[in-house]
């Protein structure tokens, strides 16, 4: 192998660290939360979102860390994981509302406040299933293939250049499924709703990529393994 190959060979650590699991449990809870808030319709002025527009975009932040310091495969564990979990708690909120409460008047309203509130979240789950998954496979797997192409250098064109692509499927699919859920009927609103949700989610993960390098950067240096696997 030639310096230069060397030089530009990927590098990845393994997962026996404490810093993957800490990762891996805040991307669920981020992901839980804006599944919930996802579920209330946002009208600020003219922009049409929901109410878990300012979670989501760090669940691919966090993706983002995972895929670079830890490679592909790593990073598809950590979503399907993430997923279950995301299932798993809107199977608890579906048998919650199903449990036989007081049937005073507090009692009535409190079912339909927990029935309006986390009712349509099984709907909203499948959207982030299949948004989420499409969206994070896509964007793990185009940042480690160009880190596979380039190596350690140039973090933040691999950081931005997947997370265009991935937020792309990711919200097409997401509000193709949530749109009716929160209230949206015709397509003027649900174009509104697509656009804002690419270029809103698209931005922040742009105006977070010093951010995000800096997180990766101390990952790594603390990352036991870090360096050892190749790919």
């Amino acid at each position: 192998m030639t310096q230069l190959q060397t030089a530009h060979r990927a590098r990845f650590a393994s997962i026996g660290s404490p810093y993957f699991g800490i990762m891996l449990a805040i991307m669920a809870v981020v992901l839980i939360l804006s599944n919930i808030g996802a579920s209330k319709g946002v009208l600020i002025g003219p922009v049409v979102t929901d109410g878990g527009f300012f979670l989501f975009p760090l669940a691919y932040i966090l993706g983002d860390v995972i895929s670079e310091v830890y490679g592909f495969k790593v990073a598809r564990k950590a979503i399907v994981t993430t997923f279950a979990l995301s299932v798993f708690a809107s199977l608890c909120y579906w048998v919650v509302i199903a449990l036989p409460g007081f049937d005073d008047d507090y009692g009535l309203a409190k079912q339909a406040a927990l029935e309006n509130a986390l009712g349509p979240v099984p709907l909203i789950v499948l959207a982030s299933l299949l948004g989420f998954l499409a969206g994070q496979t896509i964007n793990s797997w185009v940042l480690v293939k160009m880190k596979q192409r380039f190596g350690e250098p140039k973090l933040w064109a691999r950081l931005m250049g997947s997370s265009g692509v991935g937020e792309f499927a990711d919200t097409l699919i997401f509000c193709s499924i949530a749109a009716s859920v929160i209230g949206i009927t015709d397509f003027g609103m649900f174009a509104n709703y697509v656009v804002v949700g690419f270029v809103y989610k698209t931005l922040v993960e742009f105006l977070f990529v010093p951010v995000t390098t800096a997180v990766i950067r101390w990952v790594k240096r603390r990352e036991p393994s870090y360096g050892r696997i190749a790919a």
